[in-house]
Order: C-alpha cells, then sequence, then structure tokens
C-alpha cells in the first residue's frame, strides 16, 4: 500500500542519508546559496535543508505537509542554526510574497496533480529574480536499466506492474518547462543529474535499507515477501561480494528564475 507520510512509523524514513557531494556539486554549479534566503519545500526529513545551511545559506525554511516529516526533519537539523520548520504544501506555503531568494522543490512534483499551482505558489514566494530548483524523476529516468549503480532500475524490471505506477506519476520534462514558463518563470536549463544516493560497505547495509524501505515510497508498493524477492533478485544481479556498492540514482534537474 502507499506510504503514509503522516503515520509516525515513517517518521525517519527520510533522515537516514546525508546529502552526497555530487548534490552538493551541482548546486553550486547552478546556482549560489550562501547568504541566501531559501524554502524547501516538501523538505521532508530534512537532508537537503541541513545541506544548504551547511553550504552558507543565511536562513531556510522548510516546509512539509506532514507534521510527522517535519518532527524528522527537525531531528536531521537539531544542531543546526538559522533553520525553521513550517507544515504546509506546495500550493499553500504559508509563507510571505516575495520573501525567498531560493526555492527547492527536490523529490517533491511528482506527489502533485497540479503543477500549475505548484508552480505559481513558488513564483508568488520568490523575490524577483529568485531562483527556483526543481529535481525530479521523468518517466524516461524511471526506466532506466538498473546496474551496479542503478539500484532502482532492477526495481520495475523485477516487478513490472511498477513501471505503470512510476509513468502515472510522474511528469514529462517539456511538460514541466512549458509550466514553468506560463507561471512567470523563465526556464535557464534542464539537465540530467546522477546524484549519488549512498556507498554501502557490502550488500548486507544495501539489503537492511531496502528492508527498512528507507527513503524509498515505491517500496510502500510491494509486500513483505516480493520486497524480500526483489532483494534476493538484486543480490543476484549484482554479484558483488562483499565489496562497497556506490548507488547513483538518475534525476532531471530544472533551473529558472522569477521574472
Amino acid at each position: 500500500m502507499p506510504i503514509n507520510f503522516h503515520d509516525a512509523r515513517n517518521r525517519m524514513t527520510y533522515t537516514t542519508r546525508t546529502a552526497d557531494e555530487s548534490w552538493r556539486s551541482f548546486m553550486r554549479e547552478t546556482v549560489d546559496v550562501r547568504n541566501k534566503r531559501i524554502a524547501d519545500i516538501g523538505c521532508g526529513g530534512g537532508i537537503y535543508t541541513k545541506a544548504l545551511i551547511e553550504m552558507g545559506a543565511a536562513h531556510v525554511i522548510g516546509v512539509d505537509f506532514s507534521s510527522e516529516m517535519l518532527k524528522g526533519a527537525a531531528s536531521t537539523c537539531k544542531d543546526m542554526q538559522d533553520v525553521s520548520f513550517l507544515q504546509g504544501n506546495a500550493y499553500e506555503t504559508k509563507l510571505p510574497a516575495n520573501m525567498t531568494d531560493i526555492v527547492l522543490e527536490r523529490g517533491l512534483i511528482h506527489h502533485l496533480d497540479d503543477l500549475d499551482a505548484c508552480f505559481k505558489e513558488a513564483c508568488r514566494i520568490l523575490k524577483p529574480g529568485g531562483d527556483f530548483i526543481i529535481q525530479d524523476r521523468t518517466p524516461e529516468d524511471c526506466l532506466l536499466p538498473g546496474s551496479k549503480h542503478n539500484i532502482r532500475g532492477h526495481f520495475p524490471e523485477k516487478f513490472p506492474r511498477l513501471i505503470d505506477f512510476e509513468i502515472a506519476r510522474r511528469h514529462h520534462s517539456d511538460q514541466v518547462s512549458q509550466t514553468l514558463e506560463r507561471n512567470g518563470l523563465r526556464l535557464s536549463k534542464a539537465f540530467t543529474l546522477w546524484e549519488t544516493r549512498c556507498i554501502y560497505t557490502d550488500f548486507d547495509e544495501l539489503e537492511n535499507e531496502l528492508l527498512n524501505r528507507s527513503g524509498r515510497s515505491i517500496l510502500h508498493e510491494l509486500t513483505d515477501t516480493e520486497l524480500r524477492e526483489l532483494i534476493e533478485y538484486i543480490k543476484e544481479k549484482l554479484d558483488s561480494g562483499q565489496e562497497p556498492i556506490i548507488e547513483k540514482d538518475a534525476w532531471t534537474v530544472w533551473a529558472a528564475v522569477k521574472a
């Protein structure tokens, strides 16, 4: 069954990683976060909220529709200064107009049906000339074949019904670009990002994360029995023994500016 983001048992599911240098590097190349006021919409467990502060942001406001996710995010950022959290959603953040230098929406828009409302709200809270960064998977990203790095690609190989599930909830790149443009946001570039998700010492570490469904809402579509079948399938495909496993995820990033 789909993940319940409001269930206390899922509070920490998006808190188990740190933002990799591959992500920090792309952000530095795309936008200057130093001394900027940033809204992290759909902040989840606060992994990227924390990273933005570590990269020099003046203040980061994490917004999420789930009070449980915000509790997890507060735990992630418990030792950080210049961080605050607010319960709201992508259509109504409850933030003042023209207040942020940067809006980040990472791994969010595939949960949304109304991109126009989402992007209109992002435009509203951005200062003129402010930057809007969207990071999500297109249908094409989701259907890349599995490999020793693209662990996620093995999911639909084992259970083809996940293909329809992914395609139904993902937005095509042209759709995102066009929606940005008609909501007062000028697209500056769109590109593919291979972000290192995690480096596992051995397969046992990867297996434990998969069993816990940590930060992977798609795995909530599988029964416990199916999940174990998937893990065995991945183990056979990787044949890594005790070697480290470097998992990478394919994303599309859209960078836009408020006119």
